[in-house]
């Protein structure tokens, strides 16, 4: 493709080991995980990120006429919708009821990861804008016979300069801890109101007395062992939520815990030195995201203090600035994990529908706004003149 005084070429590989590990991560850069060439190749090569699952990988690369790497998009060829969290069912059945076909399409995302995060891959000083990498993707998906394009948990530059160039835009909420220098967490209850500082007291003081055995393990110090009790506690939690196949397959974990190292970190609860339940966590440059969970006993606010604060007491021990803790969840606002926005873009060649999500969409993200508006008024941090 065309693209300023030198051309550019894309192509779309069908697996991420066709790109080159250290080209991939020049693009990607090192600040979050969840794009590095290790997290997607272990989702491959796993088998949980592939065709058979229906994610078909097609990524991007967009290369100069010298076959460097300038920008890169982890992208799938989708024959559904699941494992997305950015949820487009209403959309394809639009367009099945008019004759259409929305599948396959195109996702730019990081499979079964609500992780917002850049999207579109540019390596620093390319002089790449991310409208053209944007514009690349169109092109693919008018040469693979999709019907749309989506870029979803992308940044909100990549939002911006998307919408700029034509793209639908969409709005999400998700529930973020800021660190903002805490020394310990008895300095984050400290900027709380009193009865939320004494709730979460209580929870914590409640999982100290229940007898089980608490441990944040990183890197090296996570086994098979462990992550075979892991995908156990993980199998409980998707079978209890959906009652399928889980996304992610036992291949996985020690995989993930292999490519990533010391990004990797899991809060464990035991009994009698046998793992109980889990808390998985992948540590960026300035954020650490909680990921997936489970247990096999039932504690009451267990969840809270291995999903929650012991990944706030890491972000505090390790000056850390931020906690994303998964999609979803209100309940995570007394914990104080606060509501911000969430981004994706979509392009969709279907003219009709495009202007039906349009429309929709034009609703939707003031109603969003006033939604996140509505929730930060729950915040539990101590106002003016507030005990």
């Amino acid at each position: 493709m065309p693209d300023g005084p030198a051309p550019l070429s894309l192509t779309l590989h069908r697996r991420i080991a066709e790109i080159d590990a250290a080209e991939w991560d020049a693009c990607a850069g090192p600040d979050n995980p969840f794009v590095s060439h290790a997290f997607l190749s272990a989702l491959e090569d796993s088998g949980s990120a592939v065709p058979e699952r229906g994610w078909l990988p097609q990524h991007a690369a967009l290369r100069d006429e010298a076959g460097t790497l300038l920008a890169c998009a982890p992208c799938y060829a989708k024959s559904h919708s699941q494992g997305e969290y950015v949820f487009d069912h209403g959309w394809a059945d639009a367009l099945e009821r008019a004759g259409g076909r929305y599948y396959p399409k195109l996702q730019v995302a990081v499979p079964f990861s609500p992780v917002p995060g850049p999207r579109l891959l540019v390596r620093p000083g390319s002089g790449v804008p991310a409208g053209a990498l944007g514009q690349a993707l169109v092109q693919g998906c008018t040469a693979v016979g999709a019907s749309s394009v989506h870029v979803t948990f992308c940044t909100e530059a990549e939002w911006t300069a998307l919408g700029e160039a034509g793209w639908l835009q969409r709005l999400g909420t998700q529930f973020h801890w800021e660190n903002p220098g805490y020394g310990c967490f008895d300095d984050f209850l400290g900027a709380l109101a009193s009865r939320k500082r004494k709730a979460l007291r209580r929870e914590r003081r409640d999982v100290a007395a229940s007898g089980l055995t608490l441990r944040c393990l990183r890197g090296a110090e996570i086994t098979d062992r462990h992550w075979d009790a892991f995908h156990r506690f993980y199998r409980s939690t998707t079978d209890k939520k959906w009652g399928r196949s889980a996304y992610l397959t036992k291949r996985f974990w020690p995989m993930l815990g292999e490519r990533l190292g010391d990004a990797v970190v899991l809060m464990v609860a035991e009994r009698d030195d046998e793992p109980v339940a889990g808390a998985l966590n992948l540590v960026g440059r300035d954020a650490i995201y909680g990921r997936n969970w489970g247990a096999v006993v039932d504690v009451p606010f267990l969840h809270f203090e291995l999903c929650y604060y012991m990944a706030m007491d890491f972000a505090i021990a390790h000056g850390i600035g931020r906690v994303e803790a998964g999609a979803q969840g209100e309940h995570k606002i007394q914990r104080g994990y606060l509501p911000v926005p969430t981004y994706s873009a979509h392009w969709i060649a279907h003219q009709g529908l495009a202007r039906a999500v349009e429309d929709f969409l034009a609703r939707e993200r003031p109603a969003m706004l006033r939604e996140m508006e509505m929730l930060s008024t729950l915040s539990p941090f101590r106002q003016d003149g507030e005990a």
